[in-house]
C-alpha cells in the first residue's frame, strides 16, 4: 500500500474504487457466521417472505464494513480517526457493491493533517446503499 502524502492530496480527489463480487447466500451465512448476526431477514427466505420481503438481503453492516474496507485500502487503519455511516437502501441478493469516496476537505486538527471523505456504497444500478463519512490522519 502506497500511503497517501496530504500535501499530495486535493479536495475533490477520488480514492480507488472498491468492487466487490454479488451479493450471493454463501457471502450472507459466512458474514453471519464471523459477526454472530444470525437474525433470520438475512439467511431463511420464508422469515423473509413472511416479512413481505421477495427473499433475503444482506446485513447493513456488512455493507458497512465494506465502507471501512474502502478507507482502510487507501490508508493504513491507525490513520483513521473517524467513520459514520447511514444506511439508505438495501442490498438485495445478486446486487454488486461498489464503494468510492472522494476527499471533501483538508485541515489540521490535534496537531496531525487530516483529510475528510465523503463515502458512498452502490449497487451496480448506481442505487445508493449507503452514505457516510471518513477522517484519516495524512503524513
Amino acid at each position: 500500500m502506497t500511503v497517501p502524502n496530504y500535501n499530495d492530496i486535493s479536495v475533490g480527489e477520488q480514492i480507488p474504487v472498491l468492487q466487490l463480487p454479488a451479493i450471493n447466500r454463501t457471502t450472507l451465512a459466512l458474514y453471519a457466521g464471523a459477526s454472530g448476526d444470525h437474525n433470520p431477514i438475512h439467511i431463511d427466505i420464508d422469515f423473509a417472505r413472511k416479512a413481505r420481503q421477495p427473499d433475503v438481503f444482506a446485513h447493513g453492516m456488512l455493507s458497512a464494513a465494506y465502507l471501512g474496507r474502502l478507507v482502510t485500502n487507501w490508508v493504513p487503519q491507525a490513520q483513521l480517526r473517524e467513520l459514520s455511516i447511514r444506511f439508505t437502501g438495501i442490498t438485495h441478493l445478486g446486487h454488486v457493491p461498489t464503494c468510492s469516496g472522494v476527499v471533501t476537505e483538508k485541515f489540521e486538527a490535534n496537531g496531525e493533517k487530516r483529510v475528510r471523505l465523503a463515502i458512498r456504497c452502490n449497487n451496480q444500478y448506481g442505487e445508493e446503499k449507503l452514505v457516510g463519512e471518513a477522517v484519516v490522519a495524512l503524513a
